[in-house]
């Protein structure tokens, strides 16, 4: 079984009065014992059919915009699983979920191991006040949710959100990373670190 299993479910995306229709990437992350699931989106069915009869050691959220963790508290209470969050998204949690708090706190160097997978928090502000990333370095990979994306950073436009903060997060903590690492997505396609250098240059060019 592969260590990264993927499914993409489909809802909206609610912010400052406006929705959205977006697809998301759900990543199912582990071996066949145990994964963590990292955003959960949408479908608890769907996500619940994918992890199959596997622990869920943790359903961690990357940031805490409603596409992202809307299924989060269904997910976590069907399989008896902490939900771990930065505190910055505390503002953004609370108008999805006012009445349930995520019961443990993400922060920058944390690790959250599934299954024999490590996966290392990198605390990545800008697209909101406390998204995270999460690097699995024996795998290659980087789980980077709505920070960067295949042709840039993720979007700034909205509340809680910083261009400035952002590209700094990407420079400071994603571009570090080896050129051959994979670039697992919150939306659309995969991409590599080294893949984004050129786009990054640009945006950062742009931004500064």
């Amino acid at each position: 079984m592969s260590p990264v299993d993927h499914v993409v479910t489909s809802g909206t995306f609610s912010l400052d009065g406006g929705t959205w229709d977006v697809d998301n990437n759900v990543w199912i992350v582990g071996d066949d014992r145990e994964v963590a699931v990292i955003d959960a989106a949408h479908d608890a069915d769907e996500i619940a059919a994918a992890v199959g009869d596997r622990r869920v050691v943790a359903v961690v959220c990357t940031h805490a915009h409603d596409d992202h963790v809307n299924q989060a508290p269904a997910l976590a209470d069907r399989f008896g699983a902490p939900i771990l969050l930065n505190p910055a998204e505390a503002p953004l949690w609370e108008m999805t979920h006012p009445d349930r708090k995520p019961d443990r706190e993400l922060a920058d160097g944390d690790v959250v191991t599934a299954g024999g997978v490590v996966l290392r928090v990198l605390q990545t502000p800008g697209h909101s006040p406390g998204s995270s990333c999460l690097y699995a370095p024996e795998l290659g990979t980087v789980f980077t949710g709505d920070t960067l994306f295949n042709g840039g950073p993720g979007a700034t436009g909205r509340s809680y959100s910083s261009f400035d903060t952002i590209i700094e997060s990407i420079r400071e903590k994603l571009l570090t990373l080896p050129g051959d690492t994979t670039v697992r997505t919150g939306h659309g396609d995969s991409t590599t670190i080294g893949s984004e250098l050129p786009h990054l240059e640009e945006w950062i060019a742009r931004g500064h």
